[in-house]
């Protein structure tokens, strides 16, 4: 079947009331940037609660995966439409009887299914109302495939039929990633690691309409360029969603270093996490976010206690810390992260900063003012070493 149209459908967006202009406008936006990766010529057109896209010379497949990338979008549904005529005029009754029956022809070659017909009649100028046109395109379907049959209630194919400012008739409806359109709801540090966690993290605070940059905590020698390189490709893969990802690479090696020598070593890891976030705090503070985004889970290793939780929420000082996986099972992150295709990347086997200076047995209830306590012994240098990563902060910029 020859498609030159899709029909968008949103859910959230359409209980915004008074504001709803702005997220439509904002999700437009998003499509446009996403059809400038594909072949072929787009029209974006916006009326009356629904968006529409006219489309000539296009690969279906490559526009419809694009689109997929859009939050906002819950529905994509490849149309065809009848124009109105010369004297604009919507076609009669005949000539849309027609053009379905040509659509179910070439839509479906095996039309042993059920059916049910749903007219929605918008220009109120239309000769027919919403129900004749049901019922009479109902039996012109039926003569013509005498092998279908009517289901009202659970058929196998909803055909819909438009009347607006054009016809627009469609079937299937390709599942949009939903959530909010990207940039509606300001933006957000990222701690992004080689895990599997961050990325889908990430991936799901952006579907809310929040925009993203990453911080990555870089060990060099004791990580290689092979590890700092799946990171760049897992926030390539988040940027296939955003459009673009600004991310921030710490050293952190030094830092890392003076801890390991100075701490007590069961707690190394909630007191490297705590500078992570003291030095993610105060980049994101600069960079105009509203909050940090982790991939913690509660339980899921000893830094992601409720106790360990608590001490590192401490040292941020006037930011949220997001934590949307906080209460997933790993099974749960890890379908999201192969849904996403970020899994096979995440699992390469280049360690990160984490995992090389970990303790062999971590505290797991730690207490905050003991935490405090072992910190004062980093209290020479601590500070120098901090502003040094911040003041070499490599930025890449990443777009897809």
């Amino acid at each position: 079947m020859q498609y030159h149209a899709f029909v968008i459908k949103y859910a959230e967006i359409g209980i915004k009331g008074k504001n709803r202009y702005i997220f439509e406008e904002a999700l437009v936006r998003q499509m446009r940037r996403v059809l400038e990766r594909c072949e072929g010529k787009f029209v974006i057109t916006r009326v009356a609660g629904r968006i529409y896209i006219e489309a000539s010379d296009f690969d279906f497949d490559e526009t419809i995966a694009n689109l997929q990338t859009v939050f906002g979008i819950t529905g994509i549904c490849p149309a065809v439409t009848i124009e109105r005529d010369e004297n604009a005029k919507l076609p009669d009754y005949q000539h849309l009887s027609e053009a379905v029956i040509k659509f179910i022809e070439g839509v479906y070659p095996d039309r042993h299914k059920t059916f049910k017909v749903k007219c929605r009649r918008v220009d109120k100028t239309y000769p027919m109302d919403s129900m004749e046109i049901d019922r009479s395109l109902g039996g012109d379907i039926l003569e013509h495939f005498p092998e279908m049959k009517v289901d009202v209630h659970d058929p196998e194919i909803w055909l819909n039929v438009e009347i607006r400012e054009k016809i627009n008739i469609f079937s299937e409806i390709i599942p949009g990633p939903g959530g909010m359109p990207l940039g509606t709801s300001g933006k957000a540090m990222l701690l992004l690691s080689g895990g599997i966690d961050s990325p889908v993290a990430g991936y799901m605070i952006a579907k809310r309409g929040v925009e993203i940059e990453a911080v990555y905590f870089n060990a060099p020698p004791y990580t290689s360029e092979r590890a700092r390189q799946k990171v760049v490709d897992l926030a390539g893969i988040i940027a296939k969603y955003t459009g673009k990802v600004r991310l921030h690479v710490i050293n952190f090696t030094e830092i890392q270093l003076y801890i390991y020598d100075h701490c007590p070593h069961d707690e190394l890891t909630i007191i490297m996490r705590r500078y992570m976030m003291k030095i993610a705090d105060r980049i994101a503070a600069s960079q105009n976010c509203l909050g940090l985004i982790t991939g913690e889970s509660i339980g899921q290793v000893a830094s992601q206690t409720m106790q360990s939780l608590l001490c590192t929420n401490e040292v941020v000082e006037d930011m949220p810390v997001y934590r949307p996986l906080i209460a997933f099972d790993k099974q749960d992150i890890v379908d999201i992260s192969l849904k996403i295709g970020a899994y096979d990347t995440s699992i390469l086997p280049y360690e990160d900063c984490c995992t090389i200076f970990v303790a062999k047995h971590p505290v797991t209830k730690p207490r905050a003012d003991i935490i405090r306590k072992h910190e004062l012994d980093l209290a020479d240098k601590i500070d120098e070493l901090v502003q040094t990563a911040l003041d070499t902060d490599e930025v890449v910029e990443i777009r897809k």
